[in-house]
């Protein structure tokens, strides 16, 4: 019998001896290391536990000197091992033995596993596995292997050729099995060659597991081989054996190697090679060396060698390779195997290595780093190895190919290992918030925080931590003695781990039968584990565990399990015993025992309480703390309030009590109430005191209680619902948690309630830390924005927002505050001293994405998802707008806080754009771009295209731009030239998202999915790097502290990890070192060879020497432009800035000029350049002629807009105008416009009232409405080309006065000049460039100033006797309004951003000229701007501010002696007459103030206080104020809102009244009710509107939040009765709701689609709807059942435009059915249907295709396509869309053909088809629609929207036509020709 192999049980006691038969060892190797003798106790358990289950071996010595597994475990009898699958026994003709094959295209089904079940153990402990295999050809395998620790953790570690790269985790290994193949064919890489060889894998656990995790071998403990391969044996042995040396051959050679046994060996022909027939595959290469052997002989060649022929056969594989850190803690870091550092030469050159490659950069650096070759190989000299970066490398001479065990080992040791360790975790819960245990002793608690299981010291605060979980944790149970923690994980199959909890190490880890685990509960002695879960269909399953053999060494064995079908909410053992437990749910509760190996219960009888959804159940204690099982009480508590105390051992009810929130008189606690009374408190947790019991409620509160319910003794209310509370041991203390993440405990004696731990609800999206209080802030998808102390991990502020999620955030580095940017585009800035928000700016129009702040305080930089990029001004505390650059960065919709980043001088910005393949740097200062770079070139091997991830400056001077990319790199470059310095590979498979190099520049951090990885920045080799494990979700974000001490990390929750390494002593050798590097490098670049220079491009760009090109204001770039730049004149102010060129232009000639004079002690700030007087020249004003000012330091270009709200900004229009249209003479034509619907919300002071007369004018797009509010008629005044922007009214009322913006059709902005009582235009005016801001008529009505708005900066000034221009000026700086002195025509004052100007009218015969005076903004307004203004009693002067406050002035001295605080945002609208201020501000207030006694105060002077004003009345409406009228007495007005409305107010009644409202945004569709008494609108605001025809009011209005409301049907006319009546409106979210007009209320939901519909419609008997989406399917829903019951892809992949349906005979067309109805797509695709959907019929009838041109990507925006029914003829369908030409098609579905086709001006937007008569209307995106008379075929045009006419359509009757563009409705008249 061979030793070792044919041991039997008998004789398991003899160890073998090194002479015994079949053992052919060496002499020298015949010695075998006895055990180590083992100390009685806990090892030597763990020991016997292991022997007893691998078949009672009492000892591991019968193991040696090795161990044949098939022979030992008689696979052949397949009793103590197992297979599945397809396993034979087959003859290979190369070893001509009988092997086993595995095969199957599943490898998890068809394997061969040793022992027979999981629960046993082979318990062998040698360090090498020898596994004798040759895998199939064109397959893959899995070898697995679970691996036991000394500790007891269990380790899975897995080879196959299945795996593209390795992969860790604290329980799991995979490790890539490749062969290096060169076939084309990608399908087939990985596989297995076709001249796949035998294979010896020698497998050295002990190094595995050392160097990978950090843990010490224990033994082997299953072994499962998977399809597909051939395997001949399995062989476990402490000796490294040579498979290519025989006995014979090493004695005869005297070689100092353990050859080979004979059973062991492969049979070799004789006079060959053993390497030429076999593979020899040593993983980890070396391994016999242990790591400290290697660091002392790293320069020597390795000893695995021989002389002579056996030499030339064993080439000796070389490793180059990186550390992993294991998760002992989440860092459990190994020690890094070093390895030689010169390359043995190979005894002979390999032919398939013919890679000629020098590499720039040192050797150290993987071969997968170099671009243009292969990751596989690269030579480093001619006779050299092949080296493989993290691989090893065989190679086969006779079969070519190459194959690789990849292995990541290490070249260079990174010290100090671990560099970082886990100091404390900010967060709770993850999955669940209710698992929260007290410890034994009551000094610690025990909760998960995601992945992470931490225990927290309640005095000092520390924390310690349980790690090795791979998702959330979603169960804790801890035992009575603080023994053994349970946890499981929630990914199924769930996982259960099982802790040692004093000390922390896992003993065991095992796969449940769950598949989710819901619940866990220990019993007092730790012997038993209960869990409740489901299985995977959902159903209850009940499972007990023993584990009481598990800290002896043992495994974890099932002693029950149990299915049930009724409801578990909480499951627990008894304290009393162990052998019952209690269960409660809804509707039931079940008393348990566990008897036999059978769990057993039996349900408590509830009666009339049978239907109560119970939560949660407690045990009663008595005063001793113990129970006997004989007066058991078990208390159980319900969703409704009730409690029930049963009696556990008669199994029945004794009381029921109900809680209620107020207890009415006379009624005690204990008596038994109706179930149906009331609404009671709902419970979600009880627990049991030896006297008092505690119930946690859904109403936030956590109320202490007597055992018999008298009173409540104690409450403590929380921040949201409670969802857990537990007693502390000794009864004195009571913990608590709730849903919001709140954890704390209230302690009794002295009724103080702490806060243990707060948590961020979601994932956190950024953090910031400030410089000097150790604080971070954290931003997070919970709306929320937190300040955290880093000291204690304690929350210190909480800021939310329940409309807008927080995206990114920034501390200022100097002052106490910080910015904070939102996903509505807004960024605010916040202070830390009275916690509030200190200015607010909306510059972006998507959501922001990151925010960065320069290090010496001067600039802020925030981007946003349309790609915008804005610079601020925060140099002071409330920061302003500088730059908006418009297509910079790189569009992108998710918070990604590194795509922005500065240097650390501050002098340069660098960001991803403008595309995502681009990386830009710009001066920060100037925004002049001095580099960019193209990242696709910097990988021009790569097959896919590469795109930056986030960027990253290097500190200090050292000039490097770090560039993480999707490849899976990160890419150093100098940030001067573009040149690549050096590259770093990410180890793990996600690109890395976030970058931070420490100030020393020693560390690299890197977010690389779940992990951190930690380079050594300075050493050249990419290999020294450290990763570190604890977060389950992707990392959003790591960074350093300011003190470099600690690191930290955001994403599931917020880690903080102490740094272990220390500075760099010599940093002057590491500076040398870089600029080395840098320097050689650009040499070392020019020997690439494959194309990839590592330049970013050709040419490096040189810094821009000029001015930026000219600015533009508009909101979107102009057309062929990449961005747009604006400027403020806020930066020209600014002494730093060292501007010299002027800003404004001399216009003519002789201006008169106007010098700044300096006040006295002005600094040099923005604010203090802006004081002084000004004084006039005496240079003559000629009319000809225009003034202009001069600035000393101005910054030449236009501003950008200021951040006020009262300034005008025309909406952005795709639309163009033409201006040859001809349109019907006056009284010609067939539509006249009857009603507007809707109010410009955009315009600024665009409504007029006049109470007197009852004047009542407004505007909506291009068109002045004036309406009668009695009668509700109107009138529409016509001529302007462009958006009306503003109105005024002169003193008598007869004239009005309306401004419109510049356009395509006018090059300058018209005010046209109307007479009110005839209705006409009598004058025009032309003088402004872009916008005019505001029109002011003088007192005595003979003068107009038209002010220009920011980018204009004229103001003019008009005579209304003759309509000349009297006088011109250029502003120094943006003007916010305007106002002439009511008592005085010749003075009018304008307010700015840093002063009020006053302007005193000289004539001098027929010239005009301005006296000007400046005062600057009081100290007290000094960080704000005056932005409205109005006159009062004489001689006052109102001023609303930035900042909410009222200041007066006294325009008599021209001096502020009175301000209040009057508003929490920006006052736009101020309106004052007698004793009364009307206020109105951007917060949606309107405030009514009594002002009476501000004359007297202006006696005062400066004594003057504000106490005397006082507020008398307040509303909120629906937007900012906008625009407001009032009445002498102030008692009733109309105000304007952006949000579209115009209320009536009244303050006698303090109500608000809607005049005139529509859709804030795009109105999507209109449609009518059968009997034309109501119309219904959606829009994109996602309201449905249903409107009174007759008066088109509102009548109801649907609203659904978060969501666009795209198209809208209403029921047909076979509807008739009032019930029947209903619309059904599509949403983007693919929803679709009916909506009951009789009822007012939404009566179904449905979600057939699961993109955005765009298209619906009913079907003709009302019973069907059919809805299409923007994928181009088309669902047919049932509204009586909600159910969809047929999709139909036809359209797919274009979006459905249109859907209509109508009646047909039946049986006409030639097919059945009763309805036909047609689909139109974006594809110009158009498809007709018969349908009987009560028969279950659909069929296509016809299927009609448009091609479009060629050229379809030059117009623009593209037309629909649409298509519908001709009413007088259904046999027509009438199609417009993208075309070969502008035309409407008539085609016949009678006669298959085209039969008509009329052509048209422009391609068609809208179309619409007139019942009433033969009428066709067009709408284009021209802004105009064209009626055509189908009889006669003549056409007329007509003109009245602003934007194009994306909808028409006929009223059922064909009387009325509505028209819309954008969010304005016009109706329309329809007369006969």
């Amino acid at each position: 019998m061979a030793g070792g192999s044919g041991a039997r049980l008998a004789r398991c006691r003899l160890v073998s001896r090194s002479g015994s038969p079949g053992s052919e060892v060496l002499p020298a190797s015949l010695t075998v290391p006895r055990a180590a003798a083992r100390p009685a106790g806990r090892e030597g358990s763990r020991r016997n536990a292991q022997d007893r289950c691998s078949g009672g071996v009492p000892s591991a010595a019968w193991q040696q000197p090795f161990l044949n597994l098939f022979r030992h475990f008689r696979v052949d009898e397949w009793k103590r091992s197992s297979k599945e699958g397809d396993v034979a026994v087959v003859m290979d003709k190369v070893l001509k033995s009988s092997v086993y094959r595995i095969r199957g295209a599943v490898s998890a089904s068809n394997y061969i596993q040793l022992p027979r079940t999981s629960t046993q153990s082979l318990g062998l402990t040698g360090r090498y596995l020898y596994v004798l295999f040759r895998p199939l050809p064109n397959k893959h395998f899995v070898i697995h292997l679970d691996v036991s620790t000394e500790d007891g953790q269990v380790i899975r570690v897995s080879f196959s050729n299945l795996f593209k790269e390795f992969k860790s985790s604290a329980t799991w290994l995979q490790f890539p099995f490749v062969f290096e193949t060169k076939t084309p064919r990608k399908d087939l890489a990985g596989v297995a060659p076709p001249n796949a060889r035998w294979t010896c894998l020698q497998l050295d656990l002990r190094d595995i597991l050392l160097f990978y995790l950090g843990r010490h071998y224990g033994h082997l403990k299953s072994i499962r081989l998977c399809a597909s391969l051939l395997v001949r044996n399995l062989y476990t042995s402490d000796l490294c054996f040579d498979p290519a040396v025989t006995v014979t051959e090493a004695r005869r050679a005297k070689l100092p190697v353990n050859p080979v046994p004979r059973e062991m060996a492969f049979p070799v022909p004789k006079g060959e090679s053993w390497h030429d027939h076999y593979i020899h595959v040593r993983f980890p290469r070396d391994s016999s060396k242990t790591p400290y052997e290697q660091v002392e002989k790293n320069c020597n060649p390795p000893e695995a060698g021989f002389p002579g022929r056996v030499s030339q056969s064993l080439p000796h594989p070389v490793v180059l390779g990186k550390p992993l850190l294991s998760s002992r803690s989440p860092v459990a870091q190994i020690s890094s195997p070093i390895l030689p550092c010169q390359v043995p030469s190979a005894p002979r050159l390999l032919p398939e290595v013919s890679l000629i490659y020098k590499h720039p950069e040192v050797s150290g650096i993987g071969a997968s780093s170099i671009p243009g070759q292969h990751p596989s190989a690269w030579d480093e000299a001619t006779n050299a190895h092949p080296m493989v970066s993290g691989k090893h490398v065989l190679a086969d001479k006779s079969s070519g190919v190459l194959m690789a065990l990849e292995d990541l080992g290490s070249c260079k040791l990174f010290l100090p290992d671990p560099v970082l360790r886990l100091k404390g975790v900010i967060g709770f819960g993850g999955h669940s918030t209710q698992w929260a245990l007290w410890t034994k002793d009551g000094t610690s608690v025990v909760y998960p925080c995601h992945a992470v299981i931490i225990v927290l010291q309640v005095v000092s605060r520390q924390q310690r931590f349980f790690l090795g979980h791979t998702d959330k944790v979603s169960a804790l149970a801890l035992d009575g003695n603080d023994t053994l923690l349970a946890s499981a994980q929630v990914q199924p199959p769930s996982m259960v781990r099982l802790w040692d909890f004093q000390t922390g190490g896992c003993l065991s880890l095992f796969r449940s039968p769950l598949h989710i685990i819901c619940s866990l509960s220990f019993s007092g002695s730790g012997a038993l584990l209960c869990g409740v879960g489901k299985d995977r269909h959902g159903r209850t399953v009940v499972v007990a565990w023993g584990t009481d053999q598990v800290g002896l060494g043992g495994e974890v064995v099932v002693l029950a399990k149990v299915h049930t079908d009724f409801d578990i909410q909480t499951f627990r053992i008894s304290f009393f015993d162990e052998t019952r437990m209690a269960s409660c749910g809804r509707g039931s509760v079940r008393l348990w025992r566990l008897r036999g190996g059978v769990l057993r219960s039996c349900a408590v009888d509830l009666g009339e309480y049978c239907a109560l959804e119970l939560t949660d159940l407690a045990f009663a204690q008595a005063l001793d703390g113990h129970l006997a099982p004989s007066s058991g009480t078990l208390f159980v508590c319900s969703h409704s309030g009730h409690i029930l105390e049963i009696d556990y051992q008669r199994m029945a009810v004794q009381h029921i009590r109900r809680l209620l929130p107020t207890q009415s008189p006379g009624v005690p606690l204990t008596e038994k109430q109706n179930f149906s009374l009331g609404s009671g408190i709902a419970i979600s947790s009880f627990s049991v005191s030896t006297a008092t019991c505690a119930v946690g409620s859904e109403d936030g509160y956590l109320r202490l209680w007597p055992l018999d319910f008298s009173s409540v003794l104690l409450e403590a209310e929380h921040d949201g619902p409670v969802s857990s509370i537990s007693f502390s041991p000794d009864g004195l203390r009571v913990l608590s948690t709730t849903t919001s993440g709140h954890l704390g405990f209230l302690d009794i004696p002295s009724r103080e309630y702490s806060v243990l731990a707060r948590s961020h609800m979601a994932p956190v999206l950024a953090l910031s830390t400030e410089q000097n209080r150790g604080q971070v802030a954290t931003v997070s998808l919970d709306h929320t924005v937190r300040i955290w102390d880093l000291a204690t991990l304690q929350q210190l502020y909480d800021f939310s927002s329940s409309e807008e999620t927080p995206c990114a955030v920034a501390f200022h580095p100097t002052l106490p505050n910080f910015f904070c940017g939102f996903s509505s585009g807004a960024v605010r800035s916040f202070s830390l001293e009275n916690s509030g928000v200190l200015v607010e700016h909306t510059r972006h129009r998507g959501a922001i994405t990151s925010l960065v702040i320069t290090p010496d305080g001067r600039f802020l930089f925030s981007s946003c998802s349309q790609g915008s990029l804005v610079q601020y001004n925060c140099a002071v505390s409330r920061c302003c707008v500088l730059r908006v650059a418009a297509n910079m960065v790189c569009q992108d919709g998710r918070p990604n806080p590194n795509i922005l980043a500065v240097s650390g001088d501050s002098c340069r910005l660098a960001f991803v754009g403008p595309s995502k393949c681009m990386v830009t740097v710009m001066d920060s200062a100037s925004l002049d771009e001095l580099l960019r770079v193209d990242v696709s070139t910097l990988h021009l091997a790569s097959n896919h295209v590469d795109w930056a991830m986030a960027v990253c400056f290097s500190p200090g001077d050292s000039g490097h731009l770090l560039v993480s990319t999707s490849s899976k790199k990160v890419v150093v470059l100098d940030a001067v030239s573009g040149h690549t310095i050096r590259k770093f590979s990410s180890v793990r498979s996600r690109a890395c998202s976030s970058l931070a190099l420490s100030e020393d520049a020693r560390l690299l951090l890197a977010a690389t999915g779940r992990t951190i990885t930690v380079w050594d920045y300075p050493t050249q080799s990419n290999s020294s790097y450290q990763v570190f494990i604890g977060h389950s979700e992707p990392v959003r974000v790591v960074a350093f502290t300011p003190d470099q001490q600690q690191v930290l990390s955001v994403g599931d929750a917020i880690f903080l990890w102490d740094v272990l390494a220390t500075p760099e002593s010599d940093q002057s050798e590491l500076g040398a070192s870089s600029a080395h590097e840098a320097g050689s490098s650009v040499g070392q670049l020019e020997d690439l060879t494959s194309g990839a220079s590592g330049l970013p491009r050709q040419q490096v760009p040189v810094p821009s020497q000029a001015s930026p090109p000219p600015l533009s204001i508009r909101d979107r770039p102009l057309e062929g432009s990449t961005g747009t730049f604006s400027a403020s004149d806020e930066e020209g102010l600014c002494e730093e800035n060292h501007v010299s060129e002027t800003f404004l232009q001399v216009q003519a000639p002789t201006p008169p000029v106007f010098v700044e004079r300096e006040a006295s002690g002005a600094g040099d700030g923005p604010q203090e350049a802006a004081k002084g007087s000004w004084v006039p020249a005496l240079a003559p004003y000629h009319r000809s002629q225009t003034s202009e000012w001069c600035l000393q330091r101005v910054k030449d270009g236009l501003p950008t807009r200021p951040d006020s709200y009262k300034h005008f900004t025309a909406r952005y229009k795709a639309s163009t105008r033409v201006k040859n249209v001809s349109f019907p003479p006056v009284g010609r034509g067939q539509l006249r416009l009857k009603a507007v619907v809707g109010y410009n919300g955009n315009g600024r002071a665009n409504m007029v009232w006049r109470p007197d007369t009852g004047f009542f004018a407004y505007t909506c797009g291009r068109l002045v409405v004036v309406e009668d509010l009695h009668s509700g008629t109107q009138q529409h005044w016509h001529g302007h080309p462009q958006e009306i922007s503003t109105l005024a009214l002169n003193q008598d009322g007869q004239v009005l006065a309306s401004a419109s913006c510049c356009g395509n059709t006018a090059a300058r902005c018209q005010i046209r000049i109307w007479d009110v009582p005839k209705g006409l235009c009598q004058h025009l005016l032309s003088h402004h460039d872009t916008a005019v801001q505001a029109l002011a008529f003088s007192p005595d009505d003979e003068l107009l100033v038209t002010l220009g708005d920011y980018a204009d900066l004229t103001l003019a000034l008009w005579s209304m006797a003759t309509y000349e221009l009297l006088s011109s000026t250029r502003l120094p700086e943006p003007v916010h309004g305007i106002a002439f002195n009511p008592w005085d025509a010749n003075e009018l004052v304008c307010v700015g951003t840093s002063a009020i100007t006053f302007w005193l009218l000289h004539y001098h015969g027929t010239n005009t000229s301005f006296q000007v005076h400046r005062e600057p903004v009081p100290e007290e307004l000094r960080a704000s701007e005056l932005t409205s203004l109005c006159y009062g009693a004489s001689p006052l002067l109102y001023c609303g501010s930035s900042s909410g406050q009222v200041c007066v002035w006294d325009t008599g001295t021209g001096r502020c002696f009175l301000a209040w605080e009057a508003d929490e945002g920006e006052i736009g609208v101020l309106l004052c007459s007698g004793a009364r201020l009307v206020s109105g501000s951007n917060t949606r207030r309107l405030r009514l103030w009594a002002v009476g006694a501000v004359p007297e105060l202006r006696r005062k002077g400066s004594s003057a206080r504000s106490s005397s004003v006082l507020m008398e009345r307040e509303l909120t409406l629906d937007g900012a104020i906008v625009s407001v009228s009032f009445d002498s007495g102030m008692d009733m007005g109309v105000v304007g809102t952006t949000a579209g409305t115009l209320w009536y107010i009244s303050w006698t009644e303090g109500t608000s009244t809607r005049l005139i409202s529509g859709h804030r945004s795009k109105v999507n569709e209109v449609v009518f009710s059968p009997s034309e008494s109501h119309c219904a609108t959606c829009g994109e605001d996602g309201s449905v509107r249903v409107w009174s025809l007759a008066s088109m009011e509102l009548v109801i209005q649907f609203q659904v939040l978060n969501q666009s409301c795209l198209c809208l049907a209403w029921t047909p006319p076979s509807c008739i009765r009032p019930e029947q009546q209903q619309v059904v409106a599509g949403y983007s979210d693919g929803t679709l709701r009916i909506f009951s007009i009789s009822r007012t209320a939404m009566e179904l939901k449905m979600h057939p689609h699961r993109t955005a519909l765009t298209a619906i419609a009913f079907s003709t008997d009302g019973q069907t709807i059919i809805s299409g989406d923007k994928d181009g399917l088309v669902a047919i829903s049932c509204p009586c059942t909600g159910m969809t019951f047929r999709v139909l892809s036809d359209h797919r992949g274009a979006p459905i435009s249109a859907i209509q349906s109508t009646s047909k005979e039946y049986g006409d067309f030639g097919v059945e059915g009763v309805e036909l109805w047609l689909a139109a797509s974006g594809d110009q695709r158009v498809s007709i249907w018969a349908s009987d959907w009560l028969r279950d019929r659909c069929e296509l009838l016809e299927w009609l295709t448009f091609p479009a041109p060629a050229t379809s990507e030059a117009l623009g925006l593209l037309p629909p396509s649409l298509a519908a029914f001709c009413p007088w003829d259904r046999a027509i369908v009438v199609c417009v869309g993208l075309g070969a030409h502008e035309e409407v098609v008539f085609y016949s579905l009678r006669q298959k053909q085209v039969v008509q086709k009329t052509p048209l001006p422009f391609f068609a937007m809208s179309l619409s088809l007139s019942p009433g008569a033969q009428l066709m209307v067009v709408g284009f995106a021209e802004c105009m629609l064209r009626l055509l008379d189908c009889v006669s075929g003549t056409a007329q045009d007509f003109e009245g929207h602003d934007d194009l006419v994306h909808l028409c359509r006929f009223t059922p009757s064909g009387k009325l036509l509505f028209t819309a563009a954008h969010n304005e409705i016009l109706v329309w008249d329809v007369t006969s020709p």
